[in-house]
């Protein structure tokens, strides 16, 4: 009687037979599972090195970003602020044309009477080699002198000295000059005028140094812009050199991501050509045994139940 766990006589040994083109193919894929597994940890360590690069140059990009723009806010506020500055130096030399203006038209007025005090002079042969006008002129002319030069002590003395005689000699003239009625009368309202005139001369000194200070904060508040600008910019660049360096980065992760996903199709293909090469050599020795076992059969022999059940599995039956 066969019973299904013997060995057909000549056709299974104590171990089963493996053809030697088989066993060679088998370990040949085996070795190139090997060194394709290898190769793919190989890229996967690659990968994890490339997106920590990108991770860290993405994060020095976001830095220099905002270091950029915090520099950019800051520029724009120093161009405001310059830009108030110069509304403020604007108004004030605005405010100095018209000052100028006032103090000229009453300076011209002043010369008038001054020429009306002169004919008047002449007419009545008052004595004197220069006229009052004259002397006006020249102590107006000197004492500008004294506030705008910077002289040495001794010129300085000198140009003092030489103003308190022409206020004497002016003060002498004009007490002349007064001893006529229409002279006096002239010369007060040519004083009332002067006074009018040296006052917005004043404001046109004053308003002048507030409208040069503000000139002056202008000019600094702008080149500190320019300089923030600047480092603006050089962030600008660093920012686009980080990014770009990211981006190669990102462009080696997933190209390393692909090349993962490739050996993970050949790996997975030679796996399952082996496992279908496997269950090939399976149903062919189980084949070959069930054929065995049918010839058995027809020679006589009886059948055990795991005997039938081989047979049917190898659907000879």
């Amino acid at each position: 009687m066969y019973r299904g766990g013997d060995t057909p006589t000549g056709v299974l040994g104590s171990e089963p037979r493996q053809n030697p083109s088989h066993v060679l193919e088998k370990e040949e894929k085996r070795g190139m599972l090997a060194e394709l597994e290898e190769k793919k940890a190989k890229l996967k360590q690659e990968s994890l090195i490339f997106k920590e690069k990108r991770s860290q140059l993405n994060a020095e990009a976001s830095r220099w970003a905002a270091k950029r723009n915090e520099l950019n806010k800051e520029t724009k506020e120093l161009i405001e602020k310059a830009q108030e500055l110069k509304k403020l130096r604007d108004e004030y030399n605005t405010k100095v044309a018209e000052s100028k203006k006032l103090r000229d038209e009453l300076n011209e007025k002043t010369n008038q009477i001054y020429a009306k005090i002169d004919e008047i002079r002449k007419k009545y042969n008052l004595s004197g080699d220069r006229s009052i006008r004259e002397l006006r002129r020249e102590i107006d002319h000197l004492e500008f002198r004294q506030q705008t030069e910077v002289l040495s002590p001794d010129k300085e003395k000198q140009l003092v000295e030489r103003i308190a005689m022409l206020h004497n000699e002016f003060k002498l003239r004009k007490e002349q000059l007064e001893k006529n009625e229409e002279l006096k009368k002239l010369l007060e309202e040519a004083q009332a005028l002067r006074e009018q005139a040296s006052k917005h001369h004043e404001d046109v000194t004053r308003y002048a140094e507030l409208a040069q200070e503000y000139h002056d904060k202008m000019i600094a508040t702008f080149k500190e812009a320019d300089q923030k600008r600047a480092e603006a910019d050089a962030a600008h660049r660093e920012f686009i050199k980080a990014q770009e360096a990211a981006d190669e980065q990102h462009r080696e992760f997933i190209r390393t991501q692909r090349e993962i996903r490739d050996f993970d199709k050949i790996i997975m293909g030679l796996k399952k050509k082996s496992r279908d090469a496997r269950e090939d050599r399976a149903k062919e020795a189980a084949k070959r045994e069930a054929e065995e076992i049918l010839n058995q059969f027809k020679k006589g022999e009886k059948l055990d139940t795991t005997a039938l059940l081989r047979l049917q599995r190898a659907g000879l039956v």
